[in-house]
């Protein structure tokens, strides 16, 4: 049986790039950067410090 973990969306703008991440735990975030690098590993450590406890 699959159970969805949590939910995440990647948004670029003109110069910007947008992560919104959303888990039961955690609720609804957001993370913003102007390089999809940082945001992807902004993300990364939150999912990573979310799940791990």
């Amino acid at each position: 049986m699959e159970e969805s973990l949590c939910n995440v969306e990647f948004l670029k703008t003109d110069n910007s790039y947008l992560a919104k991440v959303q888990s039961e735990l955690g609720g609804l975030r957001e993370y913003k950067s102007g390089t999809f690098e940082e945001v992807l590993e902004q993300v990364i450590i939150d999912l990573q410090e979310e799940f791990e406890s």
